[in-house]
């Protein structure tokens, strides 16, 4: 069945207006005999008669298989007339079965602003159809200026790509449809990132879904996710506030992170570099001793002494004289001994002799009372002590052991003591 008729004289006919939208009336066209009414879509003939509740429509004389609206259930046929008589409510001039020029889609209501210009087309889809073509078919009235809203009794696949309101019959005594879906708003309270926000759908007479809807109360809303529903204008700007404070809080968050990689980034190149310089200083301390080594080979091969224990045992002349050393060179003056030169840590002032390490014991006639004798051990001390002619200050610094040990030496009772210089 259907809502609409094409008269050859009067035009299109529409039982939901009172004057069938030409200025006739129902008793013109109800079992009147010889009357030629067409179907809109098929050019079939058609009839007018009231249902037993008395719902005004049309009916073919012969239902044709591939005409729409032929076949369009009870249930699509209810719920388009309630969408053009909720448009009409709201104060719109409302058509049902209206299709375009060209033929390229047919409105179940078409509803006019007030110049007469279709805006918005009223969908009542019961009928499986898939995303695609959901959106085909959205964009095929935007092409003719036309806004679409679908109104659906189940919830659907296709709902969430267009614009869509999901509505139920009346219950039973009940009087007028209600939304349950596609109509949203935005909660948020109070405004802060911490607080929660949502959006949530409500319920509504489905009359006054349609009024704000044609009014421009809501528009249409796509999510991020590509979902479509209802809102207010107020809920989207708050939406809109919320995304701005995330933003920028992400943004915040993302130059605060850039900043520790700059910062881990630059501490990676310190510590790189620190690395670096601590091996080139590694390399110019090992050339150090390598030279340093060299130059005191003399020494070395004089003395006998354990080259694996001169760093140890110059760790100990520096603890004992709680002063900075540096060796100077073999002296004959000093028995051949390796002159020890030393200076406070804390002063500028220059180094000055303070001791000499491994001296020929056989060259000790003369020695100065206060000029420190530094050895690795007691054979070195006994030696020293066996040829003493002069008083003597020793040291014994066991690199094996790490231990210390001072000495006085009295000359030895076979030599006389000499004057207090080298000779």
């Amino acid at each position: 069945m259907s809502f609409t008729a094409v008269h050859p004289v009067w035009g299109r006919l529409d039982v939901s207006l009172n004057d069938l939208g030409c200025g006739r009336t129902w008793a013109e066209i109800h079992r009147v005999k010889g009357l030629r009414l067409a179907c809109p879509e098929c050019g079939g003939r058609l009839f007018a008669r009231a249902s037993q509740h008395g719902v005004r429509h049309f009916y073919h004389q012969v239902r044709p298989p591939d005409c729409e609206l032929a076949n369009e259930s009870p249930e699509h046929h209810f719920l388009k007339l309630e969408l053009a008589m909720a448009a009409r409510a709201a104060g719109w001039r409302a058509e049902l079965e209206v299709s375009s020029d060209v033929r390229d889609w047919r409105a179940d209501v078409l509803v006019f602003d007030d110049r007469d210009r279709p805006f918005m087309a009223l969908e009542a889809q019961l009928s499986p159809m898939t995303p695609t073509e959901a959106r085909m078919r959205t964009d095929r009235y935007a092409r003719d200026g036309v806004a679409v809203c679908w109104v659906a009794l189940q919830d659907r696949p296709w709902s969430r790509a267009v614009p869509t309101l999901r509505a139920s019959a009346p219950a039973e005594g009940g009087k007028s449809w209600t939304v349950r879906h596609g109509l949203a708003r935005y909660t948020w309270t109070p405004r802060t990132l911490k607080a929660k926000a949502t959006w949530e759908h409500i319920t509504c007479p489905l009359g006054d879904a349609l009024a704000w809807i044609l009014q421009g109360t809501v528009r249409v809303h796509t999510a991020v996710n590509g979902t479509v529903w209802w809102t207010a204008p107020a809920y989207e700007e708050r939406a809109l506030e919320r995304a701005r404070l995330e933003a920028e809080a992400e943004a915040a968050e993302q130059e605060a992170a850039a900043e520790r990689r700059r910062e881990q980034a630059a501490a990676a190149d310190r510590r790189r570099r620190a690395a670096e310089q601590r091996a080139l200083d590694r390399q110019d301390e090992l050339e150090e001793r390598h030279n340093e080594m060299q130059r005191l080979a003399g020494f070395f091969q004089r003395t006998g002494f354990d080259l694996t224990a001169w760093d140890a045992f110059t760790q100990l002349v520096r603890s004992a004289s709680g002063k900075a050393i540096v060796y100077g060179e073999q002296s004959p003056r000093y028995g051949n001994g390796l002159l020890v030169h030393a200076r406070h840590r804390d002063t500028e002032a220059g180094y000055t002799l303070a001791a000499v390490v491994c001296p020929d014991p056989h060259a000790l006639t003369h020695w100065p009372e206060k000029l420190d004798i530094l050895v690795p051990d007691h054979t070195w001390l006994a030696r020293i002590r066996t040829a003493a002619r002069v008083p003597l200050r020793v040291a014994v610094l066991d690199p094996r052991t790490g231990r210390r040990t001072f000495e006085r030496i009295p000359p030895s009772p076979v030599h006389r003591p000499g004057p207090d210089r080298p000779g």
